[in-house]
């Protein structure tokens, strides 16, 4: 079995969101992926049955367990195999092209919606502009970019709000950059997420709605960075950027 390692959504090595992509000729045990997912320690590890006509089946699972959902290391899955791809996943058909350097996505989008959900004990310090619910996620604004970059949040509290993830959001602070985010996922045992494609998902419709543009781009403003490309495109959002493989060999077990 082929395993590479693929920072996504960067166009640098070491930065962006690093995921396992693992090519498997016939599906897997889920114990053992999970086993595998645990030993690489990336937020999250792919693993596509390439040997199947399309749609292949695609499976994510975080150190802890498997989610319905990953937009990074489709990115990366998506890179490795290269040119176009349909995926059979637990949130339906994902379509992916990778050309010219940059993989593009479509996924299903995620509106949030206005929902009423303490975080001030996992956010300290912080006054929300607007708190909304996605499928998976929760969704926090706030007014300054400074405020998101400069977040301190308390893992422990966040880990106990009923939801995948938290994401803090803010404008953008400079030029090309329409909103930044952090993304903290200690609920599934990502403490924080670098770069979180799924995420953008639900950031894309708060933003396009906000801003009144359906093409934005976004900063995912953690220690590694990167930046997310998305259009609304009714119930999908494309979502676009670039990858590199940092890593290449064999699974042996």
């Amino acid at each position: 079995m082929r395993l590479y390692l693929v920072d996504a959504f960067t166009d640098r090595p070491f930065s962006g969101n690093p995921a396992g992509v693992v090519l498997l000729d016939e599906p897997a045990d889920a114990g053992w992926m999970q086993h595998v997912a645990a030993e690489l320690k990336h937020s999250e590890t792919a693993f596509v049955v390439t040997e199947e006509e399309e749609p292949k089946p695609l499976r994510w699972f975080t150190p802890t367990t498997e989610v319905d959902l990953c937009g990074h290391a489709t990115l990366a899955t998506a890179h490795v195999l290269g040119g176009e791809q349909v995926f059979r996943t637990r949130s339906g058909e994902l379509r992916c092209t990778a050309a010219d350097g940059r993989v593009s996505m479509e996924f299903p989008a995620d509106p949030p919606k206005p929902a009423e959900v303490d975080v001030s004990a996992g956010l300290p310090g912080l006054t929300p502009e607007h708190v909304a619910r996605g499928v998976s996620d929760v969704l926090v604004v706030v007014g300054d970019a400074a405020l998101v970059r400069g977040a301190e949040p308390d893992l422990g509290a966040l880990a106990e709000v009923d939801a995948r993830c938290v994401i803090l959001s803010a404008p953008g602070d400079r030029p090309g950059i329409d909103f930044v985010s952090r993304v903290f996922g200690p609920a599934v045992g990502v403490p924080e997420d670098p770069v979180t494609g799924s995420a953008h998902c639900t950031l894309a419709p708060y933003w396009t709605e906000r801003l009144g543009r359906t093409e934005l781009v976004g900063e995912q403003a953690s220690a590694r960075g990167g930046t997310v490309h998305t259009a609304l495109l009714g119930e999908r959002v494309r979502l676009s950027g670039s990858a590199v493989t940092v890593a290449e060999g064999e699974l042996l077990v």
